[in-house]
């Protein structure tokens, strides 16, 4: 077995190489890997209908056994992704800045790929597809570990990309897969700091944790989603029933799944019974609290730990406020810095909102369900960041960038 130092002396031979690769050629092998994936529909399907076995027969949730599942659509989508990656400017080599100064000099700065960029990802065999797609436009080689659960569809969906990679004269060892999933090689992989140059975990709470805190690789962290939808007291109802309804039925192992209810006073005679209806149809258990169970009795008490619990199940909080200020103040305490909704046709509280709740993706009128790359015109995501250095929300390309300075003299001595 090819040991993760071996294989981060390869990713970054590989990694010199795309630096000095052309767009051109980088956008031939995305293509080529978009078509190998379409032409491998029965490949990858019979690999994950392994990894869906698995997962049954361990008692998976439907949650996570809907993040784990591929079907032709998805396949498809992957292959989508990386097309609409090609459509895409390549950044790298951009000229961010340039100034001259006094005495001459010439000051800019340019947009430079990271080299190796490892990922550390939990169930879903997309991630694969889309984080190759989006390091390899950017010139950077990459590392994944994924987990248990999928690593026959990841091994699959890595072969064919390597494969492709050959058939455009492109280093195949811009995309590796960790195949040993023990604790052990995460942990000897955030610690890989020769090879490495950053380290992004995707998954949950517990994956995400662990990497913060234990990898001496740079993170860039990505966030759980308990993310809230708030109607105020200018409320169009019907419009706030349909976008809680997508928002959590949609898909319920998402992080930009809806988790928690924030329904304003005034409305909440109205619009709790007419959105505890619409969930209770889609077999939503509500946990509220006196206020709301006030309105309908099928609601369950919650408790503290609820208001900042990320479900990923059939599961949904309801907090009722007296005013917007009361409403902020409680997204702001439980929310974990993901995606967070107003529906209002109140202008000055859309405007409130935007300016005074704490995410990285804060939507007037419209489902949390949109933060995601595909949907904000990335092509793909590598995850969503919930931090605030370097990249926040759906990072795409730029996210995967970092810059270096460049400076033009004619022969000037420092004085």
């Amino acid at each position: 077995m090819t040991t993760l130092t071996e294989m981060g002396q390869r990713a970054k031979d590989a990694a010199a190489v795309l630096a000095k690769a052309s767009s051109e050629q980088k956008n031939k092998a995305l293509l080529e890997a978009a078509k190998a994936l379409r032409q491998s529909i029965d490949m990858i399907l019979a690999a994950n209908a392994q990894d869906l076995q698995r997962g049954r027969e361990n008692g998976m949730s439907e949650a996570l056994l809907d993040r784990l599942m591929v079907n032709p659509a998805r396949i498809d989508a992957m292959a989508e992704g990386l097309e609409q990656i090609v459509t895409l400017d390549d950044p790298i080599g951009e000229i961010l800045s340039m100034k001259k100064r006094p005495n001459g000099l010439m000051i800019g700065q340019m947009r430079v790929p990271f080299g190796v960029i490892g990922i550390i990802y939990e169930s879903r065999p997309n991630v694969t597809a889309d984080a190759f797609g989006l390091c390899f436009k950017t010139g950077n080689a990459v590392i994944l570990r994924g987990g248990s659960d999928a690593i026959c569809s990841n091994t699959a969906i890595a072969d064919i990309l390597r494969e492709a990679l050959v058939s455009a004269d492109m280093p195949k060892d811009s995309i590796q897969l960790v195949t040993d999933t023990s604790h052990e090689t995460a942990r000897e992989m955030m610690r890989l700091t020769r090879y490495i140059d950053v380290l992004i975990p995707r998954g949950g709470a517990r994956l995400i944790r662990t990497v913060v805190e234990n990898s001496t690789v740079p993170v860039i962290e990505t966030g759980t989603g308990n993310c809230h939808v708030y109607v105020d007291e200018f409320a169009d109802l019907d419009m706030a029933v349909n976008i809680i309804v997508n928002a959590k039925t949609q898909r319920l192992g998402t992080c930009n799944t809806c988790e928690s209810l924030v329904v304003h006073k005034k409305v909440a005679d109205e619009a709790i019974p007419k959105i505890a209806r619409a969930l209770f149809e889609k077999d939503v258990e509500i946990r509220g609290d006196e206020e709301a169970r006030k309105l309908v009795s099928q609601i369950h008490e919650a408790s503290e730990e609820d208001w900042g619990r990320e479900y990923l199940d059939r599961i949904i909080s309801l907090k009722v406020v007296d005013t917007i200020n009361e409403a902020i103040a409680h997204i702001n305490r439980y929310n974990t810095g993901h995606s967070e909704a107003i529906i209002t046709r109140d202008y000055a509280h859309s405007q409130q909102f935007l300016r005074e709740v704490d995410a990285a993706a804060v939507y007037v009128n419209a489902s949390t369900r949109f933060t995601d790359g595909f949907e904000f015109g990335f092509g793909a995501e590598i995850g969503i960041s919930t931090q605030k250095l370097h990249a926040r929300g759906p990072m795409g390309l730029l996210a995967l960038t970092s810059t270096k300075y460049i400076i033009y003299g004619e022969g000037q001595p420092r004085p």
